[in-house]
Protein backbone atom coordinates (compact mmCIF):
# COMPACT_ATOMS: atom_id res chain seq x y z
CA UNK A 1 0.00 0.00 0.00
CA UNK A 2 1.43 3.33 -0.97
CA UNK A 3 1.58 6.20 1.48
CA UNK A 4 -0.74 8.32 -0.68
CA UNK A 5 -3.39 5.59 -0.72
CA UNK A 6 -3.04 5.11 3.04
CA UNK A 7 -3.39 8.86 3.58
CA UNK A 8 -6.56 8.95 1.49
CA UNK A 9 -8.04 5.98 3.36
CA UNK A 10 -7.29 7.58 6.73
CA UNK A 11 -8.79 10.86 5.54
CA UNK A 12 -11.90 9.06 4.26
CA UNK A 13 -12.22 7.25 7.59
CA UNK A 14 -12.11 10.49 9.56
CA UNK A 15 -14.62 12.06 7.18
CA UNK A 16 -16.98 9.10 7.53
CA UNK A 17 -16.68 9.26 11.32
CA UNK A 18 -17.44 12.98 11.37
CA UNK A 19 -20.46 12.49 9.12
CA UNK A 20 -21.72 9.69 11.37
CA UNK A 21 -21.47 11.95 14.42
CA UNK A 22 -23.26 14.79 12.63
CA UNK A 23 -25.96 12.38 11.48
CA UNK A 24 -26.44 11.17 15.05
CA UNK A 25 -26.78 14.71 16.36
CA UNK A 26 -29.30 15.50 13.63
CA UNK A 27 -31.27 12.36 14.52
CA UNK A 28 -31.43 13.52 18.15
CA UNK A 29 -32.74 16.94 17.15
CA UNK A 30 -35.45 15.33 15.01
CA UNK A 31 -36.83 13.64 18.15
CA UNK A 32 -36.91 16.37 20.82
CA UNK A 33 -38.77 14.14 23.29
CA UNK A 34 -35.65 11.97 23.53
CA UNK A 35 -33.56 15.01 24.40
CA UNK A 36 -36.06 16.08 27.07
CA UNK A 37 -35.95 12.59 28.60
CA UNK A 38 -32.16 12.57 28.51
CA UNK A 39 -31.90 16.00 30.15
CA UNK A 40 -34.42 14.99 32.83
CA UNK A 41 -32.35 11.89 33.64
CA UNK A 42 -29.13 13.88 33.85
CA UNK A 43 -30.82 16.58 35.95
CA UNK A 44 -32.17 13.99 38.38
CA UNK A 45 -28.57 13.10 39.29
CA UNK A 46 -28.23 16.51 40.95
Amino acid sequence: MTSQLRHRLVHAGWLAGALAVLGGVFALYVHPSFLVTLVDQVWSCF
